[in-house]
C-alpha cells in the first residue's frame, strides 16, 4: 500500500532522516518509536508533502506522492493529525469537524462519519456548539483526531495523540483508536511515546534513532526484544 523508499529529508543543512524506507499494508497497525528529535514527526510531515524528500521515493499503491501538494495527498487518503491537535480555536466543535471533509463532496458519507465521530466522543456531540478553543486538552484532542476521520482516511497518521493528557483521559484515546482500527477500514500509523501501549496494540513497529530505522519487527517481538525493553519500556 504505502511504500517508503531509501528517502533522505534534510531541514537546511542538517540531515533529518537518512536512507529511511518503510511499508505499510493495507490493514496494518504499525507504530513508530523513537527518541526526542529521532525524525518520528519529520517522517509524518514528508509522507503528508510538507516537508519533501530530497533523495527517494514514496508511492501509495504504485502512485508516485513525494511530489504532490499537502491538499492532493489529503484526497487520496493520506491523513495526518499532528502534534498539538491544531484546531481552529475560532470555530465551533461542528465546524472544526467540517473542515475536515471540505475535500470530499459525498454527502451522504459524511453525515455517517460525523455521526461515528460523535458516537465515539460523546462529548463532542455535547460541545458541538461550543468554541474549540474553550475544550480541555483531551477534548481537543478527540476534535483532532474526529476532524482526521471526517476526512476519509486510508492511512490515518496520529503523532503523540496521548502526550499531555492524564492516564484515564489517555486510556480513553486509545480504546478508541483501537475501535477506528476494528471497525473502518484504513491502515494506522502511530507515533506514540507510551511504547508499551502502542506496541501492544500494534501489527507491527519500528524503531527510529537518529533519522535511520534501527529495528523493526512485528508488535509482539518489539515488545519481548531487550534492547527495546531497556530503551523504552523502563525494564
Amino acid at each position: 500500500m504505502l511504500n517508503i523508499e531509501n528517502i533522505t529529508v534534510l531541514y537546511g543543512k542538517a540531515i533529518a532522516l537518512k536512507d529511511l524506507s518503510l511499508q505499510i499494508k493495507k490493514g496494518e497497525f504499525v507504530t513508530l518509536l523513537g527518541s526526542n528529535g529521532a525524525g518520528k514527526s519529520t517522517l509524518l510531515r514528508t509522507i503528508s508533502g510538507i516537508l519533501r524528500p530530497r533523495e527517494g521515493r514514496i508511492d501509495l499503491d504504485g502512485h508516485d506522492l513525494h511530489k504532490l501538494p499537502p491538499h492532493q495527498i489529503v484526497k487520496i487518503g493520506i491523513i495526518h493529525v499532528p502534534e498539538g491537535r491544531e484546531i481552529f480555536p475560532d470555530l465551533t466543535v461542528q465546524e472544526n469537524l467540517r473542515m475536515g471533509s471540505y475535500a470530499r463532496d459525498d454527502t451522504l458519507a459524511i453525515r455517517k462519519d460525523l455521526d461515528f465521530v460523535f458516537e465515539i466522543f460523546h462529548r463532542l456531540q455535547e460541545r458541538r456548539s461550543q468554541t474549540a478553543g474553550t475544550l480541555s486538552g483531551g477534548e481537543a484532542q478527540m476534535l483532532a483526531i474526529g476532524r482526521g476521520l471526517l476526512s476519509a482516511p486510508r492511512i490515518f497518521m496520529l503523532d503523540e495523540p496521548s502526550l499531555g493528557l492524564a492516564p484515564v483521559l489517555r486510556d480513553t484515546i486509545f480504546k478508541v483508536i483501537q475501535k477506528i482500527y476494528e471497525e473502518r477500514d484504513m491502515s494506522i500509523l502511530l507515533v506514540e511515546q507510551n511504547a508499551k501501549l502502542a506496541l501492544s496494540m500494534s501489527s507491527r513497529g519500528y524503531i527510529l534513532e537518529n533519522g535511520k530505522i534501527a529495528l523493526e519487527g512485528s508488535g509482539t517481538e518489539l515488545l519481548n526484544n531487550e534492547y527495546v525493553e531497556k530503551a523504552y519500556l523502563g525494564y
